[in-house]
C-alpha cells in the first residue's frame, strides 16, 4: 500500500466498509428506525446455525423479518385484534397465500359474489388449474351459503362490505353456518372496516363475539393513506395456522420494502382520524345524492335503504369513505354517464381508496353479479371514494359535473 507525502496510508474502501465506529445507544425517536436488508450479520457460526426467524425471536435474512417489518406486523395485529401477522406486496398478494397455503387439489373455496373481483379471477384461473374448485353464494342469504358447503369445502371467504355494490353481509348468521362444518377455515376480506369498523375476531352475537380465522387487509388503502405504497396482510390468531401460512409465505419468497413499511408505519398513526373523517364526509355526501332525481339507487351501508344496512347497524360503528350511485339505463346511456364521469374536476379517476385525493369509477351493472339484487339490474354504477377535501367542494364538483347528463346519447 502506497503513502500520501506526509506518510499516512490513503484511506481505502476496506476502511470504509468496515469502519469500527458504533453508534451509542438509547436512542428513540417517534418513528420507529426503519432497517434496510437482505443480508444479516451473524456474530459466530453458532448464532448462524442457532438463530430463529419463525417465532421472531432473531434475524436470518431481510426476507424473513427486520425490526421494522416485526414492529408493523405487531402493531397490524393489535389492529386487527388478532395475535400474529404476515406483510405481503398487496391486498391480493394476501388472497393469493391463503388460497395456496390452506387449498388442494379436489377442495372447494365458497366466495361472495360481490367480492373484490381479483379475488374470483385467482379462484376461476390458478385456483381452477391446480384443481381447487369454486362457488359463489349470495352474500345477503346465509341459507345460500349453507346449500353449497359439501365434504370437500375447505375455506369460506367473507367480505364486508362487499366490492363496488357495498352490501354489508349478515355476518353473524355466515359464521354460524360456517361452523357448523368442522374443517372449515373462514377468512375475511377486512380492507373496507380497515380494523376501526368492527373487531374481525370479535364480532358481536346473542351467543357471545365470533372471531374468524384469518383477516386479510390491503394495506394499500387506509394504512398508507397516501395512495403510494402497495402491500397487504395476514392476521391470524391461530399458532399453527399463522406456521402454515408462513412456511407457504417463505416458500414463494415474499417480501416488503422498507420504504414501504415506514410509509405504512407513519400512515397508521393518523388512520383513525382519517377513517373517520372520511367516514363523516362519505355520509353527507350519500344523503346529498339521494337527494338527486339523476341517481336511481344510493349505495352506502349506513343508509336505511341500502343492502345489508341491519347488518351493518348490528355490527360496526363505523364505514369507509365509499359511495356508490346506481344510474338508471333508461333514462341516462354509459355514454352519458361516462361524460358526468369525465366533468368531474376535484374526484380523479383510478382505482384504490383511501387516500387525500377523491376518486370515480364507472361500472357497468349488467353482468357484474349472479345473485342478489344486481343479478337482473341494468344500468351504470358510479363508485365514488371519498378523500379529504373539504365536503361542501366535493358537492359543488358532483353539481356541475351532473350536467354532462345532458349529453346527447
Amino acid at each position: 500500500m502506497s503513502s500520501d507525502k506526509t506518510g499516512t496510508p490513503p484511506i481505502t474502501s476496506t476502511d470504509l466498509i468496515h469502519h469500527g465506529y458504533e453508534p451509542p445507544g438509547g436512542f428513540r425517536s417517534v418513528v420507529p428506525g426503519i432497517f434496510k436488508a437482505s443480508t444479516v450479520i451473524f456474530e459466530d457460526t453458532a448464532a448462524l446455525r442457532s438463530r430463529q426467524w419463525k417465532d421472531k425471536s432473531g434475524y436470518t435474512y431481510g426476507l424473513h423479518g427486520t425490526p421494522s417489518t416485526f414492529t408493523l406486523e405487531e402493531r397490524l395485529s393489535t389492529l386487527e385484534g388478532g395475535t400474529r401477522t404476515l406483510l405481503v406486496p398487496s391486498g391480493l398478494a394476501a388472497i393469493g397465500v391463503v388460497g395456496l397455503s390452506l387449498l388442494r387439489p379436489g377442495d372447494e373455496v365458497l366466495i361472495p359474489d360481490n367480492a373484490y373481483g381479483p379475488n374470483k379471477d385467482f379462484a376461476r384461473g390458478e385456483l381452477k388449474q391446480w384443481g381447487v374448485e369454486h362457488h359463489f353464494y349470495d352474500s345477503q342469504d346465509a341459507a345460500s351459503l349453507e346449500a353449497l358447503i359439501n365434504e370437500r369445502t375447505r375455506l369460506v371467504w367473507l367480505e364486508a362490505a362487499g366490492s363496488v355494490t357495498l352490501e354489508f353481509p349478515d355476518l353473524v348468521r355466515l359464521l354460524a353456518v360456517a361452523r357448523r362444518h368442522p374443517g372449515i377455515t373462514v377468512a375475511l376480506d377486512n380492507t373496507w372496516g380497515a380494523g376501526l369498523a368492527f373487531n374481525a375476531f370479535a364480532i358481536p352475537t346473542p351467543q357471545g363475539p365470533q372471531a374468524v380465522d384469518i383477516s386479510i387487509h390491503a394495506l394499500t388503502k387506509y394504512p398508507s393513506g397516501g395512495g403510494d405504497v402497495l402491500m397487504g396482510a395476514i392476521t391470524t390468531r391461530d399458532p399453527a395456522m399463522h406456521h402454515q401460512l408462513n412456511m407457504t409465505h417463505m416458500r414463494l419468497g415474499l417480501g416488503v420494502g422498507a420504504n414501504d413499511v415506514e410509509g405504512i408505519l407513519r400512515g397508521l398513526a393518523s388512520m383513525p382520524l382519517r377513517y373517520a373523517a372520511q367516514d363523516a364526509a362519505a355520509r353527507r355526501i350519500a344523503q346529498w345524492c339521494e337527494s338527486r332525481s339523476e341517481f336511481a339507487q344510493v349505495l352506502h351501508p349506513a343508509l336505511p335503504g341500502s343492502p345489508g344496512h341491519a347488518h351493518w347497524a348490528a355490527t360496526c360503528g363505523a364505514a369507509a369513505g365509499l359511495v356508490s350511485v346506481v344510474f338508471n339505463g333508461e333514462r341516462h346511456s354509459a355514454q352519458q354517464v361516462d361524460a358526468f364521469v369525465d366533468a368531474l374536476r376535484l374526484f380523479k379517476i383510478g382505482y384504490s381508496w383511501g387516500g387525500p385525493v377523491s376518486l370515480v369509477v364507472p361500472y357497468e351493472i349488467q353482468g357484474m353479479r349472479r345473485h342478489g339484487p344486481f343479478a337482473t339490474q341494468r344500468g351504470t354504477l358510479v363508485r365514488f371514494a371519498i378523500g379529504l377535501e373539504q365536503v361542501d367542494d366535493l358537492i359543488a364538483d358532483l353539481t356541475q359535473a351532473l350536467q354532462a347528463l345532458d349529453t346527447p346519447a
